[in-house]
């Protein structure tokens, strides 16, 4: 049986301690900032216990879903406190400003640091709309300090699987920034500048799926998006220049009516979508 910590209990830290409950025999212990939602979660029976420095030795894991820069604060703050050779894992969506100070931490104070990313989630947040399904065939990102340190992922991927994800990707943490730059934070970008149109205002009655998939993560907790961004900007910015570019191409084609290059661009994009597949 593991002792489970989890420190932030919104979305993504709810949801692994309502997986963790229903599909294993784990113990859960956590802690938010806010107590009255750490109160709800121990009067739901989300949680068996309140996580604390007393208690935080008890913990063979522990996932601390804060963002970025709390992350790194919470860890700093408590790293006398881990359990000796435990696991501890963050969850926020950059990495190289959490495991670089974090590594050290953890070498420092006897315990292991792996970067962590659950690759899921909702556009809506809190504890309440955490479910026990919400990593059902989702992917969660180990970033450890060392690739090669075999018996450390594992002792992660245990505990991933425990907490409801269905698989993992190990990788570094520049690799992690890269990737994510695209796949998710230039998507948040695209999609909360697009819906700022005049013509946003009167969409209504003519919109469809389409609309709806690109206006989706537009709804967006922007005290959080703003660290991700800031944090990875080398990465973001360049995307959101080749964006750009990109659609630059667009707007030329159609300010010349040349169906041919529109024609062309268009194809581009298509085989682009075709080759990369989902």
């Amino acid at each position: 049986m593991l002792n489970i910590g989890i420190v932030g209990l919104g979305l993504i830290g709810g949801s692994m301690a309502k997986s963790a409950k229903k599909n294993t025999d784990s113990r859960i212990f956590g802690y938010d900032l806010q107590h009255s939602v750490t109160e709800y979660a121990l009067l739901s029976g989300i949680i068996d216990e309140e996580l604390s420095q007393s208690n935080l030795s008890q913990c063979d894991v522990v996932f601390v879903c804060l963002y970025p820069k709390a992350s790194v604060d919470y860890i700093s703050e408590n790293a006398g406190f881990f359990k000796k050779d435990s696991i501890v894992l963050d969850c926020a969506g950059v990495k190289r400003s959490v495991c670089e100070p974090c590594y050290k931490l953890a070498q420092d104070n006897n315990f292991n640091f792996v970067g962590g990313h659950p690759m899921a989630g909702t556009q809506f947040s809190g504890i309440k709309n955490s479910k026990d399904t919400m990593f059902y065939n989702a992917c969660f990102v180990l970033v450890p300090k060392h690739a090669e340190n075999v018996e450390i992922i594992a002792r992660a991927r245990e505990a991933v699987l425990a907490v409801g994800f269905s698989r993992v990707s190990v990788m570094t943490a520049e690799r992690h920034d890269e990737l994510i730059a695209f796949t998710s934070q230039l998507a948040h970008v695209v999609s909360n500048a697009y819906v700022k149109s005049p013509s946003a205002k009167s969409h209504k009655g003519i919109s469809a799926g389409s609309y709806r998939d690109l206006t989706r993560v537009a709804y967006l907790n922007e005290n959080m998006w703003t660290e991700l961004f800031i944090d990875n900007r080398d990465n973001l910015i360049r995307e959101i220049d080749c964006l750009i570019d990109n659609l630059k191409e667009y707007s030329q084609a159609l300010k010349d009516s040349d169906e041919e290059k529109m024609r062309h661009i268009l194809l581009e994009g298509k085989l682009a979508k075709e080759a990369i597949g989902k």
